[in-house]
């Protein structure tokens, strides 16, 4: 058996080192105005402050890939992701979807259906990884300036259903669904957690939502 010499062994285990942590991440995130970041500056969106964060400590990964628009339903995001041309493959997957499905007050059947086809396109991008796809539930805008005038306990109720329908798609999937909506009911006290709009969360309520986001992306990365 070949022995290394103390210098050659540190070359070998840096080379080995360097080359684990070479790997760059892929970044797609599937969404509506929340995930575009309605009325925030690009550096707000929630997704980019996750690869922030994630660079930060250490994690190489590019900038997101956003799939997303303010207004859109679930069926809006299907025929995006039909019609687009876009990367195939991803490292990381997070979708975040119904609030307009609720707004517009489509079928919520149709929710369900449409959400179940969405998660299946997200494994997709993940190469086949559920470890890598998360589903973030749908804040709660009742408790904004612009939910208090548009019946904040019926939006509060729907959204509940809304949220309940992903977390149990998600897990017989066996996919991480992570729940910030307790963290969006704090705008109901806090104004500086909405933007200028009094509607979308602000940048400041997006920083709240990778904090509790990031530990779980970590673990899996």
């Amino acid at each position: 058996m070949r022995r290394f010499t103390p210098p050659l062994l540190l070359c070998l285990l840096l080379f080995i080192f360097v080359d684990v942590r070479a790997q760059t991440y892929s970044y797609l995130a599937l969404g509506d105005s929340y995930t575009i970041g309605e009325k925030v500056d690009k550096s707000q969106r929630w997704p980019g402050q996750l690869v922030d964060s994630l660079q930060e400590r250490g994690i190489a990964i590019e900038e997101p890939k956003i799939i997303a628009k303010t207004g859109w339903t679930t069926a809006d995001l299907l025929k995006a992701i039909d019609t687009q041309s876009h990367k195939k493959n991803f490292d990381l997957v997070t979708l975040l979807i119904g609030v307009n499905n609720q707004y517009q007050g489509k079928p919520i059947q149709q929710y369900r259906r449409e959400f179940k086809e969405l998660l299946n396109k997200s494994v997709g991008f993940a190469k086949g990884n559920t470890e890598r796809v998360f589903v973030v539930s749908i804040p709660d805008y009742g408790v904004t300036p612009f939910g208090q005038q548009k019946d904040p306990e019926r939006i509060a109720e729907e959204l509940t259903q809304y949220n309940k329908i992903a977390r149990e798609i998600a897990e017989e999937r066996g996919i991480t669904f992570i729940n910030i909506t307790p963290i969006s009911l704090q705008a109901k006290t806090d104004s500086t957690l909405i933007a200028e709009d009094d509607l979308h969360p602000s940048g400041k309520m997006y920083r709240q939502w990778v904090k509790k986001i990031i530990p779980t992306i970590i673990e899996r990365l």
